[in-house]
């Protein structure tokens, strides 16, 4: 069985808007893919597969893609999901 551990997701802009929340504690395997953590979200927040192709994901403020690589995970570890900055 992996093990898993409590990481803190931090909501900007948009993702914040549809999620209604800013930070939020959740309990993940410590092991896991980065797609798979992103569906682990999205599960808890169905409004932000309107916006999957458009986010900057972070673990520990390095930019992770949304695919296969597998993540190590570390109690306390933060997950940022970043939406686009529009500019003008």
């Amino acid at each position: 069985m992996v093990p898993h551990c409590q990481v803190e997701v931090l909501y900007f802009a948009k993702s914040a808007e549809i999620t209604g929340v800013h930070s939020e504690t959740i309990f993940v395997p410590q092991e896991i893919k980065a797609l798979q953590l992103w569906k682990e979200i999205e599960n808890r927040h169905r409004g932000l597969a309107d916006i999957r192709d458009q986010v900057i994901f972070a673990v520990r403020q390095e930019y992770v893609e949304l695919g296969d690589q597998l993540l190590l995970l570390q109690p306390g570890d933060e997950i940022a999901i970043i939406p686009p900055i529009s500019g003008g």
